[in-house]
């Protein structure tokens, strides 16, 4: 009986053991958890310093710092959105017209098509990114381009060829005359880079103008 009262309290002890320890061990973490809560609750008090500038970033609207008055990026923001929403609509009109090309002059009449709207959509970017360099905003969906875009659009279900080069050709001359209307507006508010911009964009509006003409001149 004695050696078994000993075999059975051994491990009833070494238990008692074992759960003195984890109570110990408990009362660490306890205390550390303790000590970890309360360094957080320094950190998120309304009158932390480094909190509140944390969190006033966090919440802060799009802002880009810039020289310019907040009349100037106003005007030119306008300007410009009205200008980025054209050329993606004179985009999707082009490559409308060149996937739906037909006829004898099928191939240079495609590929001319091909080339204008790629030069079209590369200027998409660049807009939108002076746009936002400035401190404004600029478009945000298919929706506002539909809502702010001037240039019309073209849903026929067939067009002569010519007729689509000699439409394309008004698209982009009233394209490069806006944007000369633009160029105002920068000038007006000393915006030199986004001016120095719509210069080459002008002159890619009546290279393409021209070359439109061009194809569309009938022989006398």
């Amino acid at each position: 009986m004695t050696d078994n009262q000993i075999e059975l309290d051994g491990p009833g002890t070494r238990r008692s053991h074992q759960h003195t320890e984890m109570r110990n061990g408990k009362s660490v973490i306890d205390r550390s958890n303790r000590k970890s809560t309360s360094k957080s609750e320094t950190m998120n008090k309304p009158n932390s310093r480094k909190t509140s500038e944390l969190l006033r970033r966090r919440d802060a609207p799009l802002e880009t710092r810039t020289d310019l008055t907040a009349s100037a990026t106003k005007d030119i923001t306008a300007t410009m959105n009205a200008i980025l929403a054209d050329v993606f609509a004179l985009y999707v009109k082009t490559k409308n017209f060149h996937w739906h090309m037909s006829g004898p002059h099928f191939r240079d009449y495609h590929l001319l098509l091909d080339e204008h709207a790629d030069q079209l959509f590369a200027m998409t970017d660049p807009i939108a990114e002076r746009v936002r360099k400035i401190g404004g905003l600029t478009l945000h969906s298919i929706g506002e381009i539909a809502r702010t875009q001037r240039v019309a659009d073209n849903d026929a279900d067939y067009v002569e060829p010519l007729d689509m080069l000699a439409e394309l050709g008004e698209d982009n001359r009233t394209l490069a005359a806006r944007l000369r209307e633009a160029h105002n507006v920068c000038d007006e508010h000393r915006d030199v880079a986004t001016a120095s911009l719509i210069e080459v964009w002008i002159d890619e509006a009546e290279r393409r103008a021209w070359f439109l003409f061009e194809a569309t001149r009938r022989a006398n």
